[in-house]
């Protein structure tokens, strides 16, 4: 299925930041994002980790498209006010905008729906991670799993009313999920990461949360193929459609 050549106006809600010392190589995660979705749609870009949020309202004709909420190094349950106030912010745009959420936009996304969001009890998520497709959609490809790397502690662990389940594994029974009469779509995975960024991301983990072993199988993970174009363009299909 072709992309349709549609210019969009996306807000990126910027909920974290990636670790100082890797941005300059690899760009902060609106700049990932970017690079994931190509350069035609217009972006902008809302801090709201530091309180800046999209002014708009319903009746307001020059405000975004669509929204993706990025991952962030915070969780759902940190009781920081900005991540009540982006709760709210989804509940109100949910079918006005399309909304996109990763990771840590994934989980709030399913807890402002009627989900709920725990710390996974069989440790981090970390590496590449193989997905299943449960079903397919308007937006997907007739394949039959997905590869795209990963780096998390929480996870949706009680699907949202309104949820279809499109994606997922052992690991992560709730890997992707779409919304249909919300309009919106959201990933635990991270197909905005370049896998040596990934990879990074797996070095910086201390002992304590990362054995040797499993730090060695994240790793060896990352060095196989994997799906981040394909999810671009889900996204892009959603988005467009």
């Amino acid at each position: 299925m072709p992309v349709l050549e549609k210019r969009m106006k996306i807000g990126i809600l910027q909920t974290g930041r990636p670790p100082a010392h890797l941005v300059a190589g690899y760009g902060d995660y609106p700049a990932m994002l970017r690079r994931l979705l190509g350069d035609r749609h217009d972006y902008s870009i809302f801090d709201v980790q530091g309180n800046q949020w999209p002014q708009e309202r319903e009746s307001d004709r020059g405000g975004c498209d669509a929204y993706v909420i990025t991952g962030s190094a915070a969780g759902v349950h940190d009781g920081q006010p900005w991540i009540e106030t982006l709760g709210n912010f989804l509940r109100e745009r949910a079918g006005k905008s399309k909304l996109v959420g990763i990771c840590f936009g994934h989980q709030v996304m399913a807890e402002a729906f009627g989900g709920r969001v725990e710390r996974a009890r069989i440790g981090w998520g970390l590496g590449l991670h193989r997905y299943r497709l449960r079903c397919q959609t308007a937006w997907t490809d007739p394949v039959e799993d997905i590869a795209i790397p990963v780096s998390h502690q929480d996870q949706v662990v009680e699907k949202p009313p309104a949820a279809k389940i499109i994606a997922s594994s052992h690991f992560t029974p709730f890997a992707v999920l779409e919304y249909p009469s919300l309009g919106a779509i959201s990933f635990q995975c991270h197909p905005e990461f370049d896998p040596d960024f990934a990879a990074e991301l797996v070095h910086i983990r201390p002992p304590e949360q990362v054995d040797q072993k499993q730090r060695n199988q994240a790793l060896a993970s990352l060095q196989g193929p994997h799906d981040n174009p394909r999810l671009g363009q889900w996204i892009n299909r959603f988005l467009m459609s």
